[in-house]
């Protein structure tokens, strides 16, 4: 029989992770499509978090203000249809 975990809060304040190193020896466009999937969801949690939740609503205007309000670079036509994309498939 499977026994219940109950997990407490913790109290200590939230601490992000040490950043590691990409790995070496990979084409230049790999580190291209990493860097600019982790961009968008970034972007996509935020605009989730913001109350958007329907992909029509996340034009590209929306989506590069949220951007500037987070303090990260205006993304490429190219990065906001991968928003769109994800909030799509966040359902």
């Amino acid at each position: 029989m499977a026994a219940a975990v109950i997990r407490r809060p913790s109290i200590e304040p939230f601490t992000p992770l040490q950043k590691k190193p990409l790995p070496a020896g990979r084409p230049r466009e790999w580190y291209v499509t990493h860097n600019r999937r982790l961009k968008a969801m970034r972007l996509t949690i935020a605009l989730l978090d913001a109350g958007v939740y329907v992909p029509s609503k996340a034009t590209n205007a929306t989506i590069r203000t949220m951007a500037e309000r987070i303090g990260i670079r205006p993304p490429s036509d190219t990065t906001c249809r991968m928003v769109r994309t994800l909030i799509r498939y966040s359902r």
